[in-house]
């Protein structure tokens, strides 16, 4: 049977694509090899006889512009965190740093605190708001065609900044601007998830990463969605089925020849273009099924996260008893994210060693939105925690099942001894049992998540992101999903202004179509 467009992958890219192709009158069919939709971005319960849906993997939304919420008619609601972080500082936990974005007094006095005076926070001020003037003008043009660098950079008009951000490493930037190893690092962060990384480093991934951190939304901030990332999928493949477009699941695709024939079990179907919403890797290996030449991409993706899902009968006390443990874990709380310490955990795992200090962020759902609970837990005190561990690359866990399981209870291990070194008791003492008496607790590694996910390496991004301007002469103008066969394009996070839960692919897969 033949399409105007089949797109491989029900992630929320994939749907993206597919919803924008039939609300224009197109025939969409949409392949996914789970039994479900959502790919990453999925809200389930994660541990038995326990009534609670948790996202996951993905768990927090930044980049989908309002554009796309709009255009597509989702039923989503976004909840802006009120409280950007917190931050034990690593030497003495019993002080930290709580940086609450409604109440600028406040926020001043912690810097103050911490600091001794008012400098970093000055300095804080001047960086984040000249950031966001960035953020502003750049963001929109996610969904437009690439321009240059250049045509960038004229358009932000801080010439300063965009040189500390686009040209120079970003550990040196950081190291000018703010004299506090605590402060420098919880500005560090953002360039580190999922993006394994010198803050230091020629190459710049940190960059990158960094700058996509940054800008998304136009403003750079994080927000929660009601009923978890679950809902911000079922919302698009609502939009996609209503518009036409044909779901099926339990469905994996065997192989795409670039004449626009796609293959699987006991099927086929031609289309004028092809979507792959999967990782550039993943449809090289379609096409090499088809006898046809791969798309450009890096040839070893790698992710550098341990991800780790817990419910909680109550949120754990804090050393720093000044500040309630409600604002702390409401926004990102960084865990052992000194700058230095970033560096000494990257420097470990670039070694072949598991960091014996992991540096981790954790985030709790629940404290804004109750709904991903059971009537029973959202009555009572319980919390869900996120937990994402920094450098703890997929090459750490390479091996037999066996190393690979050595590793993982060395790498959770230490990371639970990371978490509670900043807390005033064992996270073990307030994690509750599910049906079988066992903790609420789930890990995954890169390893576990290429094989859960399809990420090749375990890379969140799908590869290593790339910078959201036209980089070679050729691409300007384009969409940055192009691939050197006519009828295929990239749909999902390893497009060029891909990564992050965002629909920026997959809506720009549709619009090269659309008004090519």
């Amino acid at each position: 049977m033949d399409y105007d467009d089949v797109v491989i992958g029900a992630g929320h890219n994939g749907l993206t694509a597919a919803a924008y192709l039939a609300r224009a009158g197109r025939r969409v069919l949409v392949l996914e090899a789970a039994d479900h939709v959502g790919g990453a971005a999925v809200s389930a319960q994660a541990f038995a006889g326990v009534d609670a849906r948790l996202s996951r993997y993905s768990y927090l939304v930044s980049l989908l512009p309002r554009q796309v919420v709009s255009d597509l008619d989702l039923d989503l609601r976004l909840i802006r965190r009120r409280f950007s972080s917190f931050t034990p500082v690593p030497a003495d936990p019993a002080r930290g740093l709580l940086v609450d974005n409604g109440d600028d007094a406040a926020t001043a006095a912690g810097f103050a605190s911490l600091t001794g005076g008012q400098r970093e926070h000055a300095a804080w001020q001047d960086f984040y708001g000249r950031v966001q003037a960035l953020a502003e003008r750049v963001f929109p043009t996610v969904l437009e065609p690439l321009r240059t660098e250049a045509d960038l950079a004229a358009l932000v008009g801080d010439d300063e900044l965009w040189e500390a951000l686009v040209r120079r490493p970003l550990g040196e930037v950081l190291e000018e601007r703010f004299g506090d190893d605590t402060v420098r690092g919880v500005v560090a962060t953002d360039a580190l998830i999922g993006t394994f990384a010198d803050l230091r480093g020629d190459d710049l991934r940190q960059n990158v990463c960094f700058f996509y951190h940054l800008i998304g939304g136009g403003t750079g901030d994080w927000d929660v969605p009601v009923g978890g990332m679950g809902a911000v999928t079922e919302g698009l493949a609502r939009a996609a089925t209503a518009a036409g477009a044909e779901i099926r699941t339990g469905t994996r695709v065997l192989a795409v020849d670039p004449d626009g024939t796609v293959e699987w079990p006991g099927g086929s179907a031609r289309a004028s273009s092809v979507h792959a919403a999967c990782a550039p890797t993943v449809l090289n290996q379609l096409l090499a099924a088809a006898g046809a030449d791969p798309v450009e991409t890096e040839a070893q993706p790698e992710g550098a996260q341990l991800k780790v899902n817990m419910l909680l009968s109550r949120l754990p006390r804090l050393r720093d008893e000044a500040v309630d443990p409600r604002a702390a874990f409401a926004g990102t709380f960084h865990v052992n994210e000194g700058y230095a310490q970033l560096q000494e955990a990257y420097a470990a795992a670039a070694d072949g060693r598991v960091p014996q200090v992991p540096p981790c962020e954790i985030y709790c759902h629940s404290l804004s939105d109750r709904s991903i609970l059971g009537p029973g837990l959202a009555e009572s005190d319980a919390q869900t925690l996120t937990l994402f561990g920094l450098h703890l690359p997929a090459r750490l866990f390479r091996g037999t099942q066996e190393e690979h399981d050595r590793v993982k209870d060395l790498a959770l291990a230490r990371t639970l001894e990371s978490l509670n070194s900043v807390l005033a008791e064992p996270v073990q003492d307030v994690l509750l049992r599910d049906g079988d008496g066992g903790y609420c607790l789930e890990a995954r590694t890169p390893v576990e998540l290429e094989a859960d996910l399809g990420l090749p390496g375990g890379n969140i991004f799908h590869r290593s992101l790339q910078w959201p301007w036209a980089e070679r002469p050729e691409e300007v103008g384009t969409w940055g999903v192009e691939t050197r066969h006519e009828r295929v394009r990239l749909a999902g996070a390893g497009a060029r202004r891909g990564g992050g839960v965002s629909g920026i692919p997959g809506h720009n897969a549709a619009r090269s179509v659309l008004e090519g």
